[in-house]
């Protein structure tokens, strides 16, 4: 089964794209924090995450986010 299916029917038995994804990554606690933060309306913390995230991989926050946003039509 391809993945939209299994969100398909995931959603089908009532699961929210949250509780999707949650069962997707298991029982990570480095996700399950960064879920507890975006739940909390904790902006800053889930953007230090993601810069510290992008930085260990060599990239920069603020050009990647730019980027995105180009791709998507958002200025």
């Amino acid at each position: 089964m391809n993945p939209m299916e299994q969100i398909k029917n995931s959603m089908l038995k009532g699961l929210t794209p949250k509780g999707i994804v949650k069962k997707m990554m298991g029982n990570n606690p480095i996700f399950n924090n960064l879920v507890e933060m975006a739940d909390k309306g904790d902006t800053k913390g889930v953007e230090t995450f993601a810069r510290n995230l992008l930085k260990q991989k060599g990239l920069d926050y603020d050009t990647e986010v730019k980027n995105f946003k180009n791709k998507v039509g958002i200025n």
